[in-house]
């Protein structure tokens, strides 16, 4: 077997094992994307299932009973999103003309103010073409779909991923560890990866579902047509980190824009902006707390670099995969260093000051061990001197008494005489 000792050898045949690993999963993007989606919607199912054989619930009956309501949901939200996205497409052809209105209207008024304005309809509506944005709002769905077309294969996956799920942790955690004194140590790696990927998407849930329905009651007040469509598709991108709830925003304004009006538009465009701002920037990073551990820079990064290879479903799941990522490099002494590149200045300050207590705790607590283990070794010792002692005393004794015994003895036999 090749042995590589250089430094430099062994950084080039690692970045090639990872070129060729990456290159791998590009090709069977089609079979890596329904897997890891089907293994993280099993375990954002798995704390229920908990819950519900906590109950006394038999557990292929609460697989059964969560994976039937999932998909009555699934099945009524795309149905309503399917009628409306065809009547949103019909009103296509009125969306252009009401732009090129809008645009020779803003032109007319340019020339009033003599203000100079090279504003082509033509050229503008190549930019600003509704028909564009929804392509490209269809596509980001399509694209999604396309991963659930085959409905039952996916939640065949989840079914078994679920039954195998009480069991799947002690395995993984053989599997990898290469002693079985490590066993338990790998475990707590999986817990960690568990639970930071169950808090990430419970709190990502439950601010997307947040977030849209705070747009559909947003829409539905200021008259916004199809306001059931940009809520799900606010839901939907508000997985995506950074710039999903953007993009979201983006067919919302232009719709009220062009169809209802400057006023109307501009009061949508500062409402769904003040929600996003809110529910991005003040209740979710309270909610989330220090579950992501990730910067800035590695969150967006990690966006393009899952985008590109997954797809728009590696775009969702960017920061759980990143997160799973950290966590596995953290397990061993040799990767932890390429974990700190991934994590947040403060949680890596924190994880300083961390250590630096524990390390103090541990020195104190073999201090305090030391200590006693001298007082056992001395209470030993007396133990030992008093048992000594005793036994010696015990020996003169014995000694004693048989004299005594043989002294009787033969003063009994000279009076006898």
């Amino acid at each position: 077997m090749l042995k590589v000792e250089s430094p430099i050898l062994k950084v080039l045949v690692a970045l090639a094992a990872i070129v060729i690993i990456l290159a791998g999963v590009k090709v069977a993007s089609e079979i890596a994307v329904p897997f890891l989606l089907s293994l993280f919607i099993a375990i954002i199912c798995s704390p229920i299932i908990r819950f519900m054989t906590s109950r006394k619930v038999p557990h292929w009956l609460a697989i059964t009973l969560l994976l039937l309501m999932i998909l009555v949901v699934f099945f009524s939200v795309l149905s309503l999103i399917n009628s409306t996205a065809r009547e949103f497409t019909q009103s296509i052809p009125q969306y252009r003309l009401l732009l090129s209105e809008r645009i020779n209207a803003l032109v007319l008024l340019a020339k009033k103010w003599n203000i100079p304005l090279d504003l082509s309809t033509e050229r503008t509506m190549e930019y600003m073409d509704p028909s564009v944005i929804m392509n490209l709002v269809s596509s980001t769905l399509l694209s999604f779909s396309g991963v659930v077309t085959n409905v039952f294969v996916l939640f065949l996956v989840v079914i078994f991923m679920l039954s195998e799920a009480p069991f799947a942790k002690h395995k993984l955690a053989l599997v990898f560890s290469s002693d079985v004194r490590d066993v338990h140590r790998e475990e707590h790696y999986i817990n960690r990866i568990l639970q930071g990927v169950i808090s990430y998407l419970g709190v990502k849930t439950l601010t997307s579902l947040l977030t849209g329905v705070c747009v559909y009651i947003l829409l539905e007040l200021t008259d916004v047509q199809y306001a059931i469509l940009w809520a799900t598709l606010s839901f939907l991108l508000n997985y995506i980190p950074n710039i999903g709830s953007i993009i979201a925003a983006v067919p919302i304004i232009v719709q009220a824009l062009l169809l209802n009006g400057f006023p109307t538009g501009l009061g949508v465009a500062i409402g769904v902006g003040a929600v996003n701002m809110i529910v991005g920037n003040i209740i979710e990073p309270k909610m989330m707390g220090r579950t992501l551990g990730l910067s800035t820079l590695v969150v967006f990064l990690s966006l393009l670099f899952w985008g590109w290879l997954l797809g728009t479903v590696g775009m969702l799941l960017s920061v759980p995969l990143t997160m799973v990522l950290k966590i596995a490099l953290e397990a061993s002494p040799e990767t932890v260093k390429y974990a700190i590149l991934l994590g947040d200045v403060k949680d890596i300050n924190r994880e300083i000051i961390e250590a630096k207590q524990e390390a103090a705790e541990r020195i104190k607590e073999q201090a305090e061990w030391e200590e006693n283990a001298e007082q056992i070794a001395e209470a030993i010792a007396t133990a030992k001197e008093e048992a000594k002692n005793e036994a010696i005393a015990g020996v003169i004794a014995d000694a004693k008494a048989e004299i005594e015994a043989e002294i009787q003895a033969i003063a009994k036999a000279t009076e006898q005489k």
